[in-house]
């Protein structure tokens, strides 16, 4: 029954991966419990004010960027599933230390515990959806992962409103409870997941000289880096600009949330099934453009009435969600197939640390920007997306792999 649903959404066939799809899940909704209150937990909970919150969250993650390198080199020594499982536990770990946590250090201690385990997962997800689904179905495989982890976030975003609405600390903590439980729930279905065959590789020698060396690979992680960017515009700068800036209804914001959500829970696999027989590297200067096309759609919306801004933000969100649907998949497959099998690590490790850096830097940059206008972030963010256009046209040349078509069936085994 699930695979016949699955199926007509255009994803592909669970089959014997049902554990490690149900561990993506439950972690995904766990997130969405607790991003939106993030902050608010801290502040309800501790004596701490917003400032001394944000600073902490913020010097957790600058300490921790450094993380996903070295835990590339432990992907390709001792395997995806273990560090995927020792990612869980950390998180876990951290979560339940925030249920005692009322200091500064403490905070920012355990963000750093909190903040390597979330890297140790993004490290190894790659890897292990790399080893369960063949080569030529593996876009349907990120996308259909991409897609789950969406719905989940919003299940999980509608339980954290229910927190939020009661206010009390003792609603905050449930939801510290119920994220930290996740992750343990997690844990436990992964344990029956295989180990990828990168499992008990040995050191080898001048491994990241090798990756560093990558020239064609150096620049599909420059177009990510493009794209982890755009990614960040959906949660800090279309709020931003709708409330603040517009001056719109809260209720905007829900809407374009809710929209992106439904568009990747139920489009993401037709939109993969539509890119049969399309070029990758055509794929991503598409998404480039559509990306584009709605920064250009999002900054029309500064010049209307607010009737007619809300129609155009809500618009511009969903030609956003496109470029989303049609850059996700074809990236994650893409940089997991360019990479060679046995430090497919340390490769991935480069792609989580363009999304860090991405996330590091938005918040800050769209927020100056955002201060001073309308203007000036969107017309930023169509340089960066057509700078990125022109990474993708270069990409196409020199990796090979970026100059496949989509196929969306697993490949054949070569003769012997």
């Amino acid at each position: 029954m699930l695979d016949r649903i699955s199926a007509s959404l255009g994803f592909p066939s669970i089959g014997h991966h049902r554990r490690f799809v149900t561990a993506i899940a439950i972690d995904a909704v766990g997130g969405g419990v607790f991003m939106p209150v993030s902050m608010l937990y801290f502040l309800v909970t501790t004596d701490l004010s917003l400032v001394q919150v944000g600073a902490a969250i913020s010097l957790a993650s600058a300490v921790a960027l450094p993380a996903g390198p070295f835990i590339g080199t432990l992907v390709d020594r001792y395997g995806a599933k273990h560090v995927l499982l020792a990612g869980n536990l950390l998180q876990a770990g951290g979560f339940f230390a925030y249920l005692a946590t009322d200091s500064f250090v403490g905070l920012t201690l355990w963000t750093v515990v909190v903040t390597i385990g979330r890297t140790a997962f993004w490290g190894s997800y790659g890897n292990i959806v790399a080893a369960i689904s063949a080569p030529g179905e593996r876009e349907r495989w990120f996308g259909f992962l991409g897609a789950l982890r969406n719905v989940g976030f919003a299940v999980g975003g509608l339980a954290s409103g229910l927190a939020i609405t009661i206010g009390t600390p003792a609603a905050y903590y449930s939801v510290v409870v119920a994220n930290a439980m996740s992750y343990v729930v997690a844990f436990a279905l992964l344990l029956a997941v295989p180990p990828t065959a990168s499992a008990g590789h040995r050191a080898v020698e001048g491994a990241w000289g090798t990756v560093l060396r990558d020239r064609p690979y150096r620049l599909l992680w420059a177009t990510q880096l493009v794209f982890s960017l755009a990614m960040m515009v959906l949660n800090f700068a279309i709020p931003v600009y709708a409330t603040t800036v517009l001056g719109l209804s809260g209720w905007v914001t829900g809407a374009v949330f809710t929209l992106n959500t439904l568009m990747v829970g139920f489009g993401q696999g037709l939109v993969v099934r539509g890119m049969t027989g399309a070029r990758r590297w055509r794929v991503l200067l598409l998404t480039n453009l559509v990306f584009a096309a709605s920064f250009v759609v999002l900054l029309g919306a500064s010049r209307l009435s607010v009737a007619l801004a809300t129609a155009v933000v809500i618009a511009g969100s969903a030609v956003y969600t496109v470029g989303e649907l049609l850059g996700g998949p074809v990236l994650g497959a893409l940089s997991a197939e360019a990479a060679p099998d046995h430090l497919r690590g340390r490769y991935l490790s480069l792609i989580q640390l363009a999304w860090n850096l991405a996330s590091t830097v938005a918040p800050v940059a769209f927020a100056w920007l955002l201060d001073r206008g309308a203007t000036p972030i969107w017309w930023a963010l169509v340089g960066l997306s057509l700078a990125g256009a022109g990474l993708t046209v270069l990409l196409g040349r020199v990796l090979p792999h970026a100059a496949r078509e989509v196929t969306n069936r697993a490949e054949e085994p070569a003769a012997a």
